[in-house]
């Protein structure tokens, strides 16, 4: 109710349409500034009278006002009492204020209103901001005049449009103000309130002070582009005299010293106006054209008489001067005959008020302070006054070194130098300089004086040069005639008899010599001396030389002052020239290089002449900007700088300054300027340093730099501001000049310094900086606060000086902001706090830390760029200091919230802030929770506690935020793209930090997503083109923002109109566009290269933003409406063409970089995306990997990686589609290369790796199993997915036609296998093992690669070192628990053990008799985990174990086929084998049968099996019991099927160990089954029995029933099913294995013939129950035979499978066992 907020106020304060005609707003087209001039002309037209007097009306007016608030209604009654302003006005002002400047908060200010003594310090404010108010609404005007006639100015034609409506009374209006002004009754406390203290009205009078000033600078502006009328000059002289030019004030008892310079200001330019009017310029150009009669004066005799009378009486102030003089030219041209009395004394008078002089330091004093335009213009006048002066009267009879001091001021004004240079040489200002020239160079410095002044550009330089060049006057003054003269009589002509050397130099040294014969015209003569100019024509340069020369030689005696007063002038013109125009600085050489001795000389005298030494330096520090390695290395020789006496190594040694000595600047510092508090050499040496630093020497010459900046670190910036100073503005310019140093030197780019321990500038500049008290003096500096600065501000006389002393403190502010930002930006880390960050980030008493008065700077409305750059400073320190900005900003919060956020909804307030703003709250989101809640304002929804629903607060800075990406205000003015992006980053940010609160009431608000997703639909310009990067990144913020919102909210909750937004999306085909736009963007990289990437940061963000988009659709693609198979190939497409162009064309880091990212890409949605992919995607991948293998390895690694991942994917999904691969040959030699290389470099690592890791290793050898060597063993390393991408193409290359040629010219296998030996001896590079061994599985599947495999020594590499990979324990106990360390997915030794036994087991099946010996060899080392594996069953379940034991087997079954051999070889292990296979065939046939009944079985695996898996899915406890027992369910299976493989391969290994029929009368085969037949028992003191035999056939009977039950249901599809031909295969072995053993059993004659007939019966019996059992099943119908595409089977009698069998009898081994069963019944 109390502050509306009046961002759409139509008010706008006389401050916002200064800043807004500045230029300094958001509005900087013209047609705006012509908009706002239009708006607010009236206002401008009555100038002060806008502010109407109170009035009983507007009273009522106010009362009547029902949208202002009653306590504001009368507080305004209150202000218009105060400043005695109408009470309509008073209260706008209030608003105005309360919007603009108040520093507090709504409820602070109904607190502030209803407590008196707050009130009272409100109402003084709102004075403070009330004269503000007068004072801009004035600076308006006077900028309007200053530049509209100025066309380079960008609102000239809106400048000169106002100006032209303005004119016709503006002057009477300014007039009648002025006078109101300066008769106006100093206010009282009976008048205005007893708030009208002396302070305040010395506060009033001073406004009043520089209201006048400012409306004469008005009126003197117009003037001098309109014509005055003669009625006009003599009202304003009358009024000007009556107000004694400001010297007579109504109330000039309130006149302070402090107020001195604005009364002789008024005086100033009561004084040009007067001049002005006359119009002296028109005057001379009439007198020169005989035409005087057309001059406005000639025809207004009355006014001339009139003013004749007034200025008679002139002469007792300084300022009637000038006037007079105007005056007596314009009598003396227009009326020379009857004015002659009047106009001599006039003349007079103006002489004797020492009008030249005056005229000098009224320029120099409008200069100083103000706007340069009114100087200039001042000059300008002047300048035709002079020039008339000086062609109208007599030289003599004007004061003349005055007058050179004034015309030196006067050409200073730069267009006037060259008007100057167009005249004829003998007329105006070109006589003094005649004159002077008639003095040279006997008096020196005049002429200098003067041709100093009149250098403005190069072709006055050339001008200059050319004219010291050639001259042809010397002049000589002498006490007494000379011996060597001949002269007239009469003695006005002189003639040489002899030559001469003009100096008394040495021989050899540059000179001028005056030959004889030479004329001399004697000026004086007498008996006082002679001046005498002789005719001689010389070079001044060379005169010059001369003249340094002599200063050289005379330096030690008493003639250096004299001396110096005559080189002083030179220096000062040689500065003036090169700095003007560099390219004549060869022809002052011989002048420039006498410098640096010069300086050496003079800096070691005992009393320095500081002003010739500083000229020296500032010379130098021209040179410097163009030659700095020239001027450093002459400037070493001279002392002069500081040094250093020992070399620097340490930081330490260098901040303690140990043997560092000061040079003579140092001395002279100390010694001269420092107690006389001048500091000429100072601010030179500053400059010089700063210049050296900006050159190259920064970099090259960084040692020889450091005492100097260590001098500036130590001895200056900690105390400069305690000196003693003379002048005022000095300190604040040396403080400035020793920031702009620092950050010169923070800014240097680090690639030039040499990163060794000796410290750099930079890091010396850093560690001082953070460490010692310069630090302090810069976190000073930062604190001197807003107030102080708008103090300083206030207190600057005149309009708007850019070098006056506000302005020097804000820069110094802004740089020592600056440095700040950099040295925390750049300081190396460090777990201790520096100085530096405990003094920024302290909490202080009273609200003082720093933290507060960075904050406050948001009040600072002169420049922009302050708090700009402070709250850049806030970002830094919220980002890296450990601290809350919230909590320092203590009770200020919310009011500093809340100019943050007036600024940032302001539509004029300048860009650059508002952005500034934004990234600041933007980086607090993440970092500071306390201040982000603050500028958030969320309000819980009907104040319910426990309520989440949010609701804005009045003051949430997120009504901006939707306000800047409303899609209507895009393309506005005060919504430019760069403030779109900064709105988009903060709500990236929220959503990225997950700020729940916030969002929730972002995605709930009306067309926040429509608003959000506009830019998507917007369409770029190609990026051929410029595009504007800040738009790249807008749109990657909003792909972000909508990918953050799909991941991570479901997608039945997402709102509708996101979802709608993304129909849209894809309707629009706006994938297709932004996928095609991505792409150019990467082939825009490429082309590039790094010549004139711009926006690559922006790029990246944009592509990445993207690539995130499309990886979510792979998985959301329902939401995203990304489903058509089309559209997915063309944005696959895309991707690989994207991919393509950047890893293809010559590598820049930029196409790497993006290269990497599609990579990336590529590879998902390869993945993702099988069946949308293209059909041909190999050949452009192999051109791609033939690139990347070239490039730079270090970059590409990561790449590599990506490339081989997505050609493996190709390859697998080509294995599945079959096809035939062109690119197969290349891509083998490529791969195979990296293979090798990558295997040769694993081997040095591993080694190196095994030195430095010896000691670490025996800690625990658990570590092993998960140990990496750096980089290189990584299971998505190049390295191991080289060996899969081989494993493919060999697998691919199915004959072996082209890998083999490879093999044999790469040597693959050998470094391969040489890697593998390596690692398994030192249990390292796990991923690389396994990748390696099923490379070489692989190729053990074709007899040319198991050929090859052996070949290359595969059983060295294998056999022995795998002993390393498990350790085998006495009694087997440890060992179980090996086998379910880890699950039977991921990477671990014993898998590695697994793959070792599966490459055995296919070498021997593939080689056959060609690998027994080697296969023997393996069985003998590994008999012992081979027999331990085999036992393990029975006491661990787990997938792991039942895996090896499967592969164990696998391997016996193929060994078993060898029998002979084995017997022959290792006699007890194949006994021991056949006992544990009987065993082992005992064991699974319990755990089949318990399986049956799943209870039971559970008892033994589910725990362990659990556990060794991990949940697979998140336990529920709540989900009851369905998910447990699927997961059970799972498991079982699981188990069953591992167990029924490794029965199938244990009985066919026994059946190679039992006699085939025809053999049984061979007694070489044990008996292997003893004659029992009960049922076996899980315990291992039961021999393995017949009844075993007949078990296993009963359970595969069962099984198999009830598989066939399963078939019909469809729930298990996905889960591992129990083969029906495994089982079938199991029964066939089995019945194989128990007939042959029979048979042996009743073959033997050492069995007694009672068990042999119990044998026959139980047989009998049970064989013809299981055979009906079998016939039952065969009759309903199931595969007949082995399953022998999944198990081989050795048998060579049975015939190949049928697919159905009507009835047993076509059933071999049915009948086989029939035939059995007839035999035993016998």
């Amino acid at each position: 109710m109390y502050l509306l907020k009046y961002t759409g106020h139509s008010l706008r304060s006389s401050r916002e349409l200064w800043t807004i005609l500045l230029g300094r707003s958001a509005l900087r087209e013209p047609a705006q500034i012509e908009a706002e001039l239009d708006r607010h002309w009236d206002r401008l037209h009555q100038g002060l009278t806008y502010f109407k007097l109170p009035s009983s009306s507007s009273a009522a007016k106010v009362k009547e006002n029902k949208d202002v608030a009653q306590p504001l209604k009368d507080f305004g009654l209150r202000i218009s009492k105060l400043l005695g302003l109408d009470e309509q006005q008073s209260v706008e002002l209030l608003q105005c204020y309360l919007q603009e400047d108040y520093r507090g908060t709504r409820d602070s200010l109904k607190v502030v209103l209803k407590d008196e003594r707050q009130s009272q310090t409100l109402l003084l404010k709102v004075t403070d901001y009330y004269y503000e108010e007068r004072m801009c609404l004035l600076r308006c005007v006077l900028l309007l005049l200053t530049y509209f006639q100025d066309e380079r100015h960008p609102y000239r034609p809106e400048y000169s449009n106002c100006v032209n409506k303005l004119e016709k009374d503006l002057v009477s209006r300014y007039q009648s103000q002025f006078e109101n002004l300066f008769k106006a009754e100093a206010p009282t406390w009976e008048t205005h309130g007893n708030l009208m203290t002396e302070r305040q009205v010395s506060l009033w009078f001073l406004q009043c002070l520089r209201e006048q000033s400012l409306l004469l600078e008005i009126i003197f502006l117009y003037y001098a582009y309109f014509e005055m009328s003669p009625s006009d000059l003599l009202g304003f002289t009358k009024m000007f005299k009556e107000q004694g030019f400001g010297l007579r004030q109504t109330n000039r008892h309130l006149v302070d010293k402090s107020m001195d310079s604005l009364v002789d200001r008024i005086g100033y330019l009561s004084s040009l106006i007067l001049v002005e009017g006359m119009d002296i310029d028109f005057l001379h150009k009439c007198a020169l054209e005989d035409c005087t009669e057309q001059h406005q004066f000639s025809s207004a005799p009355d006014v001339i008489k009139e003013m004749d009378q007034l200025l008679l009486t002139f002469g007792d102030i300084p300022h009637h001067g000038p006037v007079l003089l105007a005056w007596v030219l314009l009598r003396h041209t227009l009326r020379p005959d009857e004015s002659s009395p009047v106009v001599r004394r006039i003349g007079n008078t103006a002489l004797q008020l020492g009008v030249f002089k005056y005229i000098s330091t009224m320029l120099k004093g409008l200069g100083v302070s103000g706007n340069n335009c009114t100087a200039s213009t001042a000059k300008m006048c002047i300048y035709g006054l002079l020039s008339f002066v000086i062609t109208s009267f007599e030289e003599e009879s004007l004061q003349c070194s005055h007058l050179i001091d004034a015309a030196c001021e006067v050409l200073s004004a730069p267009s006037l130098a060259e008007v100057f240079w167009e005249m004829k040489p003998n007329m105006g200002l070109g006589m003094i300089l005649d004159s002077a020239v008639g003095m040279f160079p006997h008096k020196i410095g005049p002429l200098l004086q003067l041709l100093t002044a009149l250098l403005s550009n190069k072709s006055t330089v050339k001008k200059v040069y050319n004219f010291l060049d050639k001259m042809s006057f010397y002049t000589q003054v002498y006490k007494h005639k000379p011996n060597d003269i001949i002269s007239k009589d009469d003695e006005t002509l002189w003639r040489r008899q002899t030559p001469k050397l003009l100096y008394p130099l040495g021989t050899g040294q540059t000179n001028l010599w005056m030959p004889q014969g030479v004329l001399g015209q004697v000026m004086i003569g007498g008996e006082q001396g002679y001046v005498v100019r002789w005719d001689h024509s010389y070079s001044s340069w060379t005169l010059f030389t001369c003249e340094v020369e002599m200063l050289l030689h005379v330096v030690s005696t008493a003639d250096v002052i004299a001396h110096c007063a005559r080189v002083k002038p030179i220096l000062d013109l040689v500065h003036k020239i090169i700095s003007t125009d560099w390219t004549v600085s060869d022809c002052l050489l011989p002048l420039t290089s006498r410098i640096y001795m010069l300086l050496q000389r003079l800096t070691s005298v005992i009393n320095p002449p500081v002003d010739v030494i500083a000229s020296c330096v500032n010379c130098l520090t021209v040179l410097a900007a163009r030659m700095p390695g020239k001027v450093w290395s002459s400037l070493h020789h001279t002392g002069f700088l500081p040094f250093a006496s020992n070399p620097l190594t340490s930081m330490a040694q260098c901040v303690s300054a140990e043997g560092m000595k000061a040079g003579n600047y140092g001395n002279l510092l100390v010694q001269i300027e420092q107690p006389r508090g001048e500091y000429a050499v100072t601010i030179a040496f500053l400059r010089l340093i700063t210049t050296l630093v900006k050159g190259q020497l920064g970099s090259t010459q960084n040692k020889g730099l450091i005492p100097c900046v260590l001098l500036v670190l130590k001895e200056m910036l900690p105390t400069y501001h305690k000196w003693r100073y003379n002048t005022y503005g000095v300190r604040e310019r040396i403080g400035c000049l020793i920031l702009e140093l620092i950050h010169a030197i923070l800014n240097l780019s680090p690639e030039g310094e040499d990163q060794g321990s000796t410290p750099t500038l930079q890091s010396l500049c850093i560690y001082s900086l953070a460490n010692t008290e310069a630090g302090q003096a810069v976190v000073n500096i930062m604190g001197v606060g807003v107030d102080t600065i708008d103090m300083v501000l206030a207190a600057q006389p005149s309009s708007c000086g850019s070098e006056g002393p506000g302005q020097i403190l804000i820069q110094t502010v802004k740089l020592a902001f600056s440095v700040t930002n950099n040295v925390i930006r750049l300081k190396p880390p460090s777990d201790v706090v520096s100085p530096l960050e405990q003094a920024l980030t302290q909490h202080g008493g009273h609200g003082n830390n720093l933290i507060v008065v960075l904050a406050k700077y948001i009040y600072h409305k002169h420049d922009p760029a302050l708090p700009r750059l402070a709250i850049q400073l806030l970002k830094r320190l919220a980002t890296v200091a450990p601290m809350s900005v919230y909590a320092c900003l203590g009770n200020d919060a919310a009011a500093i919230r809340d100019a943050f956020l007036t600024r940032l909804q302001s539509k004029t307030e300048d860009m650059r802030i508002k952005v500034m703003i934004l990234e600041f709250l933007t980086v607090a989101v993440e970092t500071q929770p306390g201040l982000i809640e603050l500028f958030l304002n969320l309000e819980v929804k009907d104040g319910k506690e426990g309520s989440k629903e949010f609701l804005l607060g009045e003051w949430s800075c997120l009504h901006v935020v939707l306000d800047l990406i409303d899609s209507k205000q895009q393309g506005k003015y005060w919504c430019p793209p760069l403030l779109h992006r900064a709105a988009l980053s903060f709500l990236l940010a929220l959503w990225q930090d997950r700020r729940d609160s916030a969002i929730s009431v972002l995605r709930t608000k009306d067309r926040f997503w429509e608003n959000l997703t506009t830019p998507l639909f917007g369409t770029l310009t190609p990026p051929s083109d410029t595009t504007e990067p800040c738009v790249l990144e807008t749109c990657a913020f909003v792909m972000k923002i909508i990918g953050l919102e799909i991941y991570y909210v479901v997608s039945g909750s997402l709102e509708q109109s996101l979802k709608d937004g993304l129909q849209k999306f894809s309707n629009a085909r706006r994938y297709e566009y932004w996928s095609q736009y991505v792409k150019s963007l990467v082939c825009h990289v490429a082309e590039m290269e790094e010549e004139g990437i711009s926006s690559f940061p922006e790029t990246q963000m944009l592509i990445s933003a993207w690539r995130m988009l499309l990886i979510l659709s792979t998985t959301h693609s329902d939401v995203m409406q990304l489903t058509e198979d089309t559209t997915k190939l063309k944005l696959f497409m895309d991707v690989l063409d994207g991919t393509k162009a950047a890893l293809t064309t010559p590598m820049s880091v930029p196409c790497l970089r993006l290269g990497s990212m599609m990579a990336t890409l590529l590879l998902i949605l390869l993945k993702q995306w099988r069946r949308s992919t293209a059909p041909d995607i190999l050949s452009p991948l192999s051109l791609i990997l033939e690139s990347v293998l070239q490039a730079d390895q270090q970059m590409m690694e990561r790449t590599k990686a990506k490339i081989f991942s997505a050609l493996i994917s190709v390859l697998q999904i080509q294995g599945l589609n079959g096809g035939d691969i062109s690119q197969l040959p290349q891509l083998l030699l490529s791969v195979c290369e990296t293979v090798k290389d990558e295997a040769l470099a694993l081997i040095d690592n591993t080694r190196h790796m095994r030195q430095m890791g010896d000691t670490a290793e025996d800690e625990d050898s658990m570590e092993t199993d998960s140990f990496r060597g750096p980089q290189k063993d990584q299971r998505d390393g190049v390295c191991v997915l080289a060996l899969h991408l081989a494993k493919e193409l060999c697998r691919t290359d199915e004959d072996g036609e082209h890998w083999v040629s490879v093999m044999r010219k790469i040597p693959v296998l050998p470094s391969v296998l040489s890697a593998v030996e390596l690692s398994l001896r030192s249990k390292h590079n796990l991923y690389f093992t396994e990748a390696a061994l099923h490379l070489l599985l692989t190729l053990a599947r074709t007899p040319q690669g198991a050929a090859a495999v052996a070949g290359a020594g595969v059983i060295q590499t294998i056999c022995l070192p795998l002993l390393s990979v498990y350790e085998v324990s006495s009694n087997g106990a440890s060992q179980v628990t090996s086998f379910s360390r880890k699950s039977q997915d991921s990477a671990c030794w014993p898998g590695v053990y697994r793959l070792c036994m599966s490459l055995m087991e296919s070498l021997l099946k593939t080689l056959r008799y060609n690998f027994i010996n080697e296969a023997l060899d393996f069985v003998g080392v590994h008999q012992e985990r081979i027999l331990q594996c085999l036992t393990a069953v029975r006491t661990v379940q787990s997938l792991a174990c039942l895996d090896e034991a499967d592969h164990t087997v696998g391997f016996l079954l193929q060994l078993s086929s060898f029998c002979k051999e084995w017997q022959f070889h290792l006699p007890n292990l194949l006994q021991d084998v056949q006992v544990n296979l009987c065993y082992l065939c005992q064991t699974c046939t319990y755990l089949l049968h318990t399986s049956l009944h799943p209870r039971k079985l559970f008892c033994f695996i589910y725990s362990g099996f659990m556990t060794q898996r991990g949940p697979q899915t998140p336990s529920k406890e709540t989900a009851g019991g369905g998910e447990r027992e699927e997961a059970e369910q799972k498991a079982l299976l699981a188990v069953q099927c591992s167990l029924l493989k490794i029965l199938s391969k244990t009985l066919a290994t026994l059946q190679h160990f039992t006699p085939d029929c025809c053999q049984i009368l061979l007694d070489q085969y044990r008996t292997l089954f003893v004659l029992s037949f009960t049922t076996p028992a899980f315990d291992p003191d039961v021999a393995p029995s017949f009844g075993t035999l007949l078990a296993t056939i009963n359970v595969a009977l069962s099984m198999l029933s009830e598989v066939n039950v399963e078939c019909n249901h469809e729930q298990l599809q996905l889960q591992p099913t129990v083969s029906e031909s495994l089982l079938m295969f199991t029964m066939e072995n089995c019945f194989y294995v128990l007939i042959s053993q029979a048979v042996r059993c009743l073959k033997d004659p050492s069995i007694l013939p009672r068990d042999k007939q119990r044998l026959k019966q139980e047989l009998s019996s049970e064989l013809s129950t299981l055979l009906s059992s079998l016939s039952r099943h065969f009759r309903r119908g199931s595969p007949s035979s082995p399953a022998s595409g999944i198990l081989p089977s050795t048998q060579s009698k049975q015939p190949t499978p049928g697919s159905k069998a009507s009835h047993e009898g076509q059933e071999p081994f049915i009948q086989l066992v029939q035939a059995f069963v007839r035999l035993v019944q016998r």
